[in-house]
C-alpha cells in the first residue's frame, strides 16, 4: 500500500512539474510596445461536422496567445464574418475562418487539434472580446474550415498552411499563408 501511495505521489508531482514546464515552438512571435503575440502551428484533419452542399471538408486548428507586458489593461476585440474566401491557385476551393468559444490553455498544446472538442458546432460569424490585465495573457482558437464546391475535384492543393495574428497601429489582421493574406479581423486598445 505504501508503495502504491508513493507511486501516485511521484506521478502527480511529475505531472504537475511537466505541465508547468511546457516548451512551445511557436510558428511566429511578435512584440509590439509591451504586447506579445504568439501564433501556433496547425493541427487538424477531415471535418465530420455539419456541412453545406460542398465537398471534401477538412479543418485546421490554430491558437494564438496574447500577453500584456504594458502598464495598462488592454481590450482585445476579434471578429470573423464566417464568409468563405477562395484559395488562389486552387480552383473551386474555399476556406472560412472561425473563432470557437471553447477555452484554450497551454496544457492542451500536445493534444490532437489542441484539445478542441466542439468542432461540430462551427458555423457562421464568430467574435471574441476580452480584457487582458497587466501581466496576464489570453489564448484563443482559430479554425480554418476548407471545402470544395465541385465533387469531382479531390485532394486539391490547399497549401502548407500557417497562420498568424498581426498588429498594425491598433488594427488586427489575420494571415492564412500562403492562401489568404491580411484579413482585417479586429483591434486592440489600451483601457484607461
Amino acid at each position: 500500500m505504501k508503495i502504491f501511495l508513493a507511486s501516485i505521489i511521484v506521478l502527480l508531482t511529475y505531472s504537475l512539474a511537466y505541465s508547468q514546464s511546457i516548451e512551445i515552438d511557436w510558428y511566429s512571435q511578435y512584440q509590439y510596445d509591451g504586447l506579445v503575440i504568439q501564433n501556433s502551428y496547425p493541427k487538424g484533419g477531415p471535418y465530420e461536422g455539419p456541412t453545406e452542399e460542398h465537398y471534401s471538408y477538412s479543418y485546421l486548428v490554430f491558437y494564438t496567445r496574447v500577453y500584456n507586458e504594458t502598464d495598462k489593461p488592454i481590450e482585445l476585440a476579434l471578429n470573423f464574418t464566417g464568409d468563405a474566401f477562395p484559395i488562389p491557385n486552387s480552383p473551386d476551393t474555399y476556406v472560412k475562418l472561425l473563432l470557437p468559444q471553447e477555452a484554450m490553455s497551454l496544457d492542451k498544446h500536445r493534444l490532437f487539434s489542441y484539445g478542441m472538442a466542439q468542432l461540430e458546432s462551427l458555423n457562421g460569424p464568430t467574435n471574441l472580446k476580452r480584457i487582458i490585465e497587466v501581466g496576464d495573457d489570453t489564448l484563443f482558437y482559430v479554425v480554418a474550415l476548407f471545402y470544395q464546391t465541385k465533387p469531382d475535384i479531390w485532394e486539391q492543393y490547399r497549401g502548407e498552411n500557417r497562420a498568424e495574428l498581426l498588429l498594425e497601429d491598433n488594427q488586427l489582421y489575420y494571415n492564412l499563408l500562403p492562401q489568404v493574406d491580411k484579413i482585417k479581423c479586429g483591434s486592440i486598445y489600451t483601457r484607461y
